[in-house]
């Protein structure tokens, strides 16, 4: 089959490797009829290679059709039409049980410290073949698939597999009502969906911010307050829009791609091309991030806010601002998100007649798999208003 596969740094290719077959006897094997490019997936494609070996297959964000399943699989068949969450859970362990689908204790990857296995996603998360391919084995497939409408276009729903519960998460964990106001730092896929479902849950007041024209122009479109922080001192003019005191909370939908900090890229860029070994015992003992949207949020937030980080970062050695954290009583919640934790509610909302969050409008460029490479540089670079890649294999 084809897969995109990863052989370096910002190298990516089209390449043929084995089918997948079923290895134990709850895996189903997919056939994917849409994936995409996903914002995490640019960190794949530049600061975490380290964690990657040519020829791994990427893409966590994927839909298809069941093509053959284990024998304990007992709620999928052939020819079932499903989306497949990014991370692998089992619904039965001590941490599923109660929600924490993202730290399954069955697939979680405590030799590397790290919770449970995403497709796509190095050898820190498990080294699963990911879903930017023709078919996908798609482990613990008795718990983890999501059964879709056939009568909906596959973008009404392959956003079920990662972005939108981020971006639901998101919201969820801001703890936001009618009368609050809520600012979202980034404006990329995951930023946008965090606009248009606090809108859509009846959150007062959403203010966007970004340095991207035609995304700030999109939050807007979408009925946000929004701000250019190419030209604005943002933290001044949230405290501004609000009486003073800043957001009762703020999403930081950016993470470790956020510009403003020379150093911190530099010692990045540096970090990434050292030898394997030196370069992951330079990220789990000191890595850094790029920290500009975080430390804009923390200083932005109100007294006695929340802050909310969908945005995915790696350092280990982050400068943080404890006495502004500490002093100003900061509630935070973040972390990888629990996809089947919201996956029923979504899906009710995403299969109603009403594309109610503009699904269907989100993606930018629509092209063939074989395409992908050229639209991971175009993504990564931001250009010709690339906001969303959806690949078709």
């Amino acid at each position: 089959m084809k897969a995109l596969t990863w052989h370096g740094i910002e190298d990516v290719r089209i390449s043929d490797v084995p089918d997948p077959k079923i290895a134990n006897p709850t895996d189903a094997i997919v056939r994917v009829t849409s994936t995409a490019i996903c914002g995490s997936d640019l960190h794949l494609y530049g600061v975490l290679a380290p964690y990657l070996e040519p020829g791994d297959i990427l893409g966590h964000e994927f839909m298809g059709i069941v093509e053959q399943v284990g024998p304990e699989v007992a709620t999928l068949a052939e020819g079932d039409r499903v989306v497949v969450p990014f991370n692998i859970s089992c619904g039965r362990c001590w941490m599923c049980q109660r929600g924490l689908f993202a730290q399954c204790e069955t697939t979680q990857n405590t030799d590397a410290g790290k919770g449970a296995s995403l497709f796509g996603y190095t050898s820190l998360y498990g080294a699963v073949p990911g879903g930017q391919a023709e078919y996908v084995r798609v482990p613990h497939a008795d718990f983890g698939p999501i059964q879709i409408p056939r009568e909906r276009p596959d973008e009404r729903l392959l956003y079920l597999s990662d972005i939108l519960p981020t971006a639901w998460q998101a919201v969820e964990y801001a703890d936001v009502n009618g009368n609050d106001t809520l600012a979202v730092l980034g404006l990329g896929p995951v930023g946008q969906l965090a606009v248009r479902s606090a809108l859509h849950r009846g959150v007062g007041r959403v203010i966007g911010v970004d340095l991207v024209p035609d995304r700030i122009e999109l939050a807007r479109r979408h009925g946000a307050e929004v701000l250019d922080a190419s030209d604005t001192d943002v933290v001044q003019a949230l405290r501004d829009l609000t009486e003073g005191r800043g957001p009762d909370a703020v999403i930081d939908a950016v993470g470790m791609e956020a510009h403003g900090n020379a150093v911190s890229e530099k010692v990045i860029n540096a970090t990434r091309r050292l030898p394997k070994p030196l370069a992951r015992g330079a990220i789990e003992h000191f890595g850094i991030d790029r920290l500009a949207a975080l430390h804009t949020a923390i200083a932005a937030v109100r007294r006695g806010g929340t802050l909310s980080i969908s945005g995915v970062y790696g350092g280990m050695a982050d400068p943080m601002p404890m006495m502004e954290l500490f002093d100003k009583g900061l509630t935070i919640r973040m972390g990888q998100c629990h996809v089947r934790r919201w996956s029923d509610e979504l899906l009710d909302i995403v299969s109603a007649d009403a594309d109610v969050l503009g699904l269907e409008g989100l993606a930018t460029h629509r092209a063939p798999l074989a395409d992908a490479p050229d639209l991971y540089r175009l993504f990564q670079e931001k250009r010709d208003q690339c906001l969303k890649v959806v690949l078709r294999p």
